[in-house]
């Protein structure tokens, strides 16, 4: 057996004196309590692998120490073997009723209080092992849940975990947010591979928490891009005026870094496809020609321009902030009215 610090009580020292040299025979360390109130004292300054405990002692009998032992949080997992004198029947299916696990007459045989000991610590052995294995395997799934919170919305997650899948849906009434970084592609070429991690990481998780901070939802961040959107998952009352401050904020925390950026941003409305797509890496993604004009649009001017369609034009308490610059021709869409709006303060 592997040695185990055990717990003697019992209020007579020749008890005591010989259960002391039974264990250390096995190879176990033992600590004394000469009544059951020492004992409550001792389980509260050491944990103990096992506990033999006598039923009748002055004070605290064998029948209290252990009732409060099985109903504490953390001593009730300690087994306990009552050794007594008392043979009576009632007695003992008492104290296996309050939970003990054996019961031994006093004197005891040698040989059956070391098997007693061993099956008892076998069996605690067996169940530390099984909690810390649920206790591990608590760890990876809050890890796992922490993992799918990260890349995928709140309540993709709890369909995905209720049923398994995400059903892919149409959404209505989205503003679709894009926001690139002018001049990237160049400056990458001229960086180490470090600066240029943590750089973008700089920027997404900023662009994160000011589109956490406007109510829109951070979709992905494509190569220098980022993607958000507005009255997707959550309701917003004003989706294309809350794209737009988180578009704003986006200038100064860009233009903050080291290589001074300068960004361009676009904003459509209209319905798009979402769903999850992969099997062993989840990804949320949209699609549909809301999510297509956005982007384009963010492709227009040289920076610090913010282009917005007709449809999410139209949603602008105060029209006066955009100005429109006429038809733009956009890549497999066609010739759309274009509005633009100039971040302040302005950067040429």
């Amino acid at each position: 057996m592997e040695p185990a610090c055990i717990l003697i009580v019992d209020d007579e020292p020749f008890n005591l004196d010989l259960l002391e040299q039974e264990l250390e025979l096995l190879g176990h360390t033992s600590v004394r309590a000469a009544n059951g109130l020492a004992a409550l004292d001792r389980l509260n300054e050491t944990a103990f692998d096992l506990v033999l405990l006598d039923v009748m002692m002055p004070a605290l009998d064998g029948y209290a120490v252990l009732e409060r032992m099985k109903a504490h949080e953390v001593w009730r997992h300690t087994p306990v073997v009552m050794i007594s004198a008392l043979m009576e029947v009632g007695s003992i299916v008492r104290c296996i009723e309050l939970g003990a696990e054996d019961y031994l007459p006093k004197p005891f045989e040698p040989v059956l209080l070391e098997a007693r000991i061993r099956s008892c610590l076998e069996r605690k052995r067996f169940r530390d092992r099984e909690m810390a294995h649920l206790r591990t395997i608590e760890r990876e799934r809050s890890r796992a849940d922490e993992l799918l919170h990260a890349i995928l919305p709140v309540s993709a997650v709890a369909e995905l975990m209720e049923t398994g899948q995400v059903k892919p849906r149409l959404f209505d009434d989205v503003a679709v947010l894009f926001i690139d970084l002018v001049g990237f592609t160049a400056w990458c070429h001229r960086q180490t591979p470090e600066t240029v991690v943590a750089e973008i990481h700089r920027l997404a998780e900023a662009f994160e928490t000011v589109a956490q901070a406007h109510g829109l939802e951070n979709i992905k961040t494509i190569g220098d891009a980022f993607m958000a959107t507005a009255n997707l998952l959550r309701p917003h009352a004003d989706p294309v005026e809350a794209a737009i401050r988180c578009a704003g904020d986006m200038v100064d925390i860009a233009a903050a870094g080291a290589p001074g950026w300068r960004i361009r941003a676009g904003i459509h409305i209209g319905s798009v496809v979402g769903g999850i797509v992969g099997r062993t890496k989840y990804t949320f993604d949209l699609w549909g020609d809301t999510v297509n004009v956005a982007a384009r649009l963010s492709g227009l001017g040289d920076g610090c321009r913010l282009h917005l369609s007709r449809e999410a034009f139209s949603r602008l308490a105060d029209k006066g902030s955009a100005s429109p610059i006429g038809r733009v021709a956009l890549k497999g869409k066609g010739e759309i009215d274009v509005y633009c709006h100039a971040f302040a303060p302005l950067t040429v």
